[in-house]
């Protein structure tokens, strides 16, 4: 294959589709590349329970609704990535699976992609990646008769060993996970970081639904100092508010922030009860907000005093664990939720930060024609979300048609 197209986008997600729907409505010739199957992360990189974060009326994009499910549900991993492959051929958009970009480069005034299955040349390039590219795994157990897994590799509870299973971080995977684990009877330890825990619903309302009227998802920048709190909300079981009292009366040992493994101890911070207070501060404040806004604009919302009280902070709080053996305590396995880093080591062109960020503004870079999508906080808060994806699409797919180029 050795081929030429007026814009390449690399990636098969939510943003390379939402991308490829956008450039279609301007008639501009492009072409989707995609390394397996579209949405493969969904199929083959989540755990088998996983539903989305947001309800089905939330989590699509615009132009496209789940139409077998209930509004309010939270559809599964699978109704998920049938959602975009439906979406892609319902518009015959130009995909092509299993074709993996192994090199970008640039080539005269465009751009070179060096793939599994020969070269192609673009005028423009859109790398929609995503996010989710190298397993964060921060803390060395040199142990080989725990097993190790990243919250990528989980599937379920019966593919984990006997013992006690150890999961560290409690952002959204974290937390779904360690539930999870819990109401199969396995008994579970929870490292817990820094978070926000918004409320799954409120007076009548999803957390979706509050954060867009209080303009959160509008956001440019994450507040100073928050940049790497981690999020902990879940659609799982229906949808509910993700409470780690809740979770420590189910059973979990709650443990402070994961830190140093030395001599078959790992260690951790003495910041748990911290790390929870400042969670419900968060939890509190979205309730303040969503009263004030529902009494500045008269809403007619139920109230819901409940919502305020909190069951008492377990012992494994007030008297935290700060060392842990391993083995004295039968870890059969430690499941490790801590996010991912993005890998561009295949793009090779000036355009990143030391950190392997790429430099950008709005997702376009200082390189003509070069662009990215579907990242956090690319344009906004709503970047990484399906529905943002779809609106920062919109904008680069209008700046590529602007430049006035010939499609031919």
């Amino acid at each position: 294959m050795n081929d030429a197209t007026h814009t390449l986008i690399i990636g098969g997600g939510q943003a390379g589709v939402a991308t490829s729907a956008q450039l279609q409505k301007h008639g501009l010739p492009h072409l989707v590349l995609e390394r397996a199957r579209i949405a493969e992360r969904w199929r083959s990189e989540r755990w088998d329970s996983l539903v989305a974060n947001g309800p089905a009326w939330h989590d699509r994009f615009p132009e496209a609704e789940f139409d077998d499910i209930d509004p309010d549900a939270f559809p599964d991993k699978e109704r998920v990535a049938r959602y975009f492959e439906d979406f892609a051929n319902a518009r015959a958009l130009p995909v092509r699976t299993g074709v993996e970009v192994k090199r970008l480069e640039r080539h005269g005034d465009g751009f070179l992609a060096i793939t599994s299955q020969g070269t192609i040349q673009a005028r423009n390039v859109v790398v929609a990646t995503g996010p989710f590219q190298r397993p964060v795994i921060p803390t060395v157990v040199d142990d080989p008769g725990i097993v190790q897994l990243h919250s990528s590799s989980y599937r379920n509870p019966g593919a984990l060993p006997d013992g006690t299973v150890l999961v560290v971080g409690a952002g959204s995977s974290g937390a779904q996970i360690a539930e999870e684990l819990a109401r199969a009877g396995r008994r579970v330890l929870l490292s817990i970081g820094p978070h926000d825990r918004p409320p799954r619903r409120y007076r009548g309302q999803d957390f979706v639904w509050w954060l867009g009227k209080l303009g959160k998802w509008d956001a440019k920048a994450p507040t100073p100092g928050t940049e790497h709190v981690t999020i902990s909300v879940s659609g799982a079981y229906g949808g509910q508010t993700m409470d780690f009292r809740r979770l420590a009366a189910l059973g979990i040992t709650l443990l402070g922030r994961a830190g140093d493994y030395r001599e078959g101890r790992l260690h951790f911070a003495p910041d748990l009860r911290r790390n929870i207070e400042n969670g419900d501060q968060n939890y509190l404040s979205v309730l303040d907000e969503a009263d004030a806004y529902a009494k500045a604009h008269g809403l007619d919302l139920p109230e819901e005093p409940k919502a305020r009280q909190f069951l008492p902070l377990p012992d494994c709080v007030l008297a935290p664990t700060l060392h842990l053996d391993l083995h004295a305590e039968a870890i059969g396995a430690i499941i490790w939720a801590t996010g991912f880093q993005v890998d561009f080591g295949w793009i090779d062109i000036d355009v990143f930060h030391p950190d392997g960020r790429p430099r950008h503004t709005d997702g376009i870079t200082e390189v003509p024609g070069l662009y990215f999508i579907g990242l956090p906080w690319l344009s906004c808060r709503g970047s990484a979300f399906i529905w943002g994806a779809w609106c920062d699409a919109e904008r680069l797919a209008g700046l590529i048609a602007a430049k006035g180029e010939d499609p031919a």
